[in-house]
């Protein structure tokens, strides 16, 4: 593992989207070498396989020299604390709504009378906030939309994966387009917000991840003004949005519409970059905004 994140470091890699760090991501990348699920550690030190040499090798093949993220090289990642299958068709699962899930008061601040039974996620991707949500909430239907019928062929293994074919439903849909008279309680998004110019700024990491996954026009809101627009009229009374922006899409939303009627969330790391925003309010907001 140290000479492995020795590699990682000397090759000046970006760790962003996927251990964070050298050593953790050494960790993961040997652990799966030796079949080990990184969720569960072995007892004792076990036997490397035969082939141990040559499988670390392969690996850093792909991590070091074609510069694909670890989740990609590994084929999974943890969202939620739960394990999905990942490959380049979809966005490597990562979303600060993941700290509303771990957080032991759930939703209930917005729902007091009882957890949301219709959900709706949002640009899906892989299904893992989904499938998080589901696993969250046993009482709840939730449906994943998407653009990219890549992205929900991967969601539908991670779907079969939790066996929850009965109540996780996946869309081909743009945005709203195939979600006609269906209303939710909860809706959450976590969409393409970068701008282009960030995106073409990025670490080659980033690039080995679907491009309509991230990029959201020049400004990062070529997604977030018509999800605000169109919301309404797919939530039930009372229902919530809770949307990412990131922090710098944040302010720029702020400085585009500084009178969004909207709650932004805190996290224990500082900063937000999530938004919740009632049906109400939001409603009352696109009346005088997009008549």
């Amino acid at each position: 593992m140290r000479w492995v994140a020795r590699r990682l470091e000397a090759a000046q890699l970006c760790h962003a989207n996927g251990m964070q760090e050298p050593y953790l991501e050494a960790e993961y990348l040997v652990l799966h070498a030796f079949s080990i699920p990184l969720d569960t550690r072995p007892v004792k030190r076990p036997s490397p396989p035969a082939d141990a040499e040559a499988r670390v090798r392969r690996l850093l093949e792909l991590r070091v020299h074609q510069r694909q993220p670890a989740p990609y090289v590994t084929g999974e990642a943890f969202f939620a604390g739960h394990r999905f299958l990942v490959d380049a068709r979809v966005l490597i699962p990562r979303s600060r709504i993941e700290n509303i899930l771990d957080d032991p008061r759930g939703f209930s601040p917005w729902f007091p009378k009882g957890p949301p039974r219709r959900i709706l996620d949002l640009c899906t991707g892989s299904g893992c906030l989904a499938i998080a949500l589901a696993l969250l909430l046993p009482h709840a239907k939730v449906d994943g939309v998407d653009l990219s019928g890549d992205a929900l062929e991967v969601a539908r293994l991670n779907r079969e994966r939790f066996g929850l074919r009965d109540r996780v439903r996946l869309i081909a849909s743009d945005l709203f387009a195939a979600l006609k008279g269906d209303r939710y309680d909860l809706i959450v998004t976590n969409p393409p917000y970068v701008p282009q110019a960030d995106f073409d700024a990025l670490p080659p990491e980033y690039h080995r991840e679907p491009a309509m996954a991230l990029v959201a026009g020049e400004d990062g809101l070529a997604l977030i003004g018509p999800i605000l627009e169109q919301a309404p009229d797919h939530l039930n009374p009372g229902g919530l949005l809770i949307c990412e922006t990131g922090d710098d899409v944040q302010e720029i939303l702020m400085r585009r519409w500084p009178d969004l009627p909207v709650e932004w969330l805190p996290f224990h790391f500082g900063g937000s970059g999530v938004f919740a925003v009632t049906r109400e309010l939001l409603a009352t907001w696109c009346q005088q905004h997009f008549p």
